[in-house]
């Protein structure tokens, strides 16, 4: 508890002093592997141990996978016009799009590095709702206004999947503190601000533009002596 009697917010700088001052170094508020402490706690320190190595391998495999998934998404609404074209810049040997990667390596790691991590994991739940919940009325959308559309999976049981996500992700949602809770419409405002001054009229969609990127796959194959390659003799 903080001196007002409040409780103190998880991940915070306050906490962290406090539980380094408190006596019950041990408590489970104080702890940064809560799963493993309790497994500890009820007497399984191998289970707990294990849950702890192997929460420390995953979680940077995680972060990646965070990481590589929101630089392609950058890199997407790049290439069709929603973000200026450097973002979707393609390192000429390896292939990537390293302008946004670098971009976003940096602002993830300046975040990581100054603000509270427990606030951070508030603000990324808050975006994960959101974006799935968004993801779920757009396929419920096209589902009404496109039936045809050729699909290469189609949600079973979408009446119900769909209202059960928006619901889950609403309710989920209202459980995170308010700062959590502030942020989101804060990024909102900006993102609409981003697309009418900027995406709107720069769509390639908006225009009409339609545009393949992909090579195709003969031009990814390095050539066949004798097949591809003409005759030198």
């Amino acid at each position: 508890m903080g001196a007002n009697g409040m409780p103190l917010v998880t991940g915070s700088r306050e906490l962290a002093e406090a539980c380094a001052l408190s006596v019950n170094h041990e408590a489970l508020v104080c702890s940064n592997e809560a799963l493993a402490h309790v497994l500890r706690v009820l007497g399984h320190d191998g289970i707990g141990n294990m849950m702890g190595y192997a929460a420390f391998i995953a979680l940077p495999s995680v972060i990646l996978i965070l990481l590589f998934g929101q630089t392609r998404i950058f890199f997407v609404m790049s290439r069709d016009g929603l973000l200026p074209e450097v973002l979707s810049k393609v390192h000429p040997k390896w292939r990537t799009p390293y302008v946004v990667t670098a971009i976003t390596g940096v602002v993830v790691a300046f975040a990581a590095a100054i603000l509270p991590v427990g606030q951070l994991a508030d603000v990324a739940n808050a975006g994960t709702l959101y974006a799935f919940m968004m993801v779920a009325i757009a396929v419920w959308l096209l589902r009404k206004r496109d039936p045809h559309r050729k699909r290469a999976f189609r949600v079973p049981a979408l009446w119900l999947v769909a209202p059960l996500t928006v619901f889950g992700c609403v309710g989920l949602f209202a459980f995170l503190p308010y700062a959590a809770m502030a942020v989101l419409p804060i990024w909102t405002v900006i993102g609409l601000v981003i697309y009418f001054g900027y995406s709107y009229k720069s769509s390639h969609l908006g225009k009409g533009i339609v545009e393949v990127h992909e090579p195709e796959i003969h031009d990814l194959e390095p050539p066949i002596p004798g097949i591809d390659e003409p005759d030198r003799a």
